[in-house]
């Protein structure tokens, strides 16, 4: 308003817009008495919907190891325990999915407290954003450290065999789905009665699959069946992820 009453026939806007970008900032046409941190808010809920991901994979990396499934590398000079030697805890992962939750709470109140200004006026605003730094810094950190727990994996490949050898009972499921393409009746049900709350092994569903009123070659393609084999389209589905990248 000043500088139209100082210079009426100037084109303020196209003049306030070539300066603005002329320093390499974004020109916003439409704002309050502030620049509007709209897209602040969207930026750290952006971030947290990423980590959360994140928190997610670390907390189910880390049972994997506590299972076995996964194994990780020694490193010399690496202290597991105060009192336990032998310990090779997930810290790694543990410490990413620390600093994810601590970057989370910082964004969750930047975002909320970053889009409200009392009369679009006041400057609590500028307390807040001179911690916007932290809350990067941690996310770095986690994002670092579970690089670092990542490199360290191994596969457990015995102990995992271990596992699917003593889980016959799943191919119930394709069992069950076959039997209804050949018109089986109570298919759900003649399973249930199998497995449900018993020991399942190899031979005792290789004689239920022998006793089916369906083709041989669909009862054969059920015994070759094993809990190690039964992935569907995963091998494919996980070749083919890189067309989404």
């Amino acid at each position: 308003n000043a500088h139209i009453s100082a210079y009426p026939n100037l084109d303020w806007q196209s003049i306030s817009q070539d300066f603005i970008e002329g320093l390499g900032v974004n020109y916003a046409m439409y704002t309050a008495q502030i620049e509007t941190h709209d897209y602040m808010a969207e930026y750290f809920h952006s971030m947290n919907r990423f980590n959360t991901i994140l928190i997610d994979y670390c907390r189910d990396v880390w049972g994997y190891i506590s299972l076995g499934y996964f194994k990780q590398k020694t490193i010399a000079g690496e202290v597991g325990s105060s009192t336990m030697p032998h310990k090779v805890n997930p810290i790694d992962f543990e410490n990413g999915e620390g600093n994810l939750g601590i970057a989370n709470a910082l964004n969750t109140h930047l975002a909320d407290k970053l889009a409200i200004s009392r009369w679009q006026r006041d400057l609590s605003d500028s307390t807040v954003l001179r911690n916007l730094g932290v809350s990067c810094a941690h996310c770095l950190v986690a994002y670092a450290s579970i690089a670092k727990g990542i490199s360290k994996l191994e596969t457990n490949e015995a102990r995992l065999l271990e596992d699917l050898d003593s889980s016959w009972e799943v191919l119930a499921e394709p069992i069950q789905t076959v039997m209804r393409r050949y018109g089986i009746e109570n298919p759900y049900e003649k399973l249930k009665a199998l497995t449900r709350g018993n020991t399942i092994d190899a031979q005792v569903l290789a004689e239920f699959v022998k006793d089916l009123d369906m083709p041989a070659e669909a009862k054969q393609a059920l015994a070759d069946l094993t809990p190690m084999t039964y992935i569907g389209d995963a091998e494919k589905l996980a070749q083919d992820i890189e067309k989404l990248i």
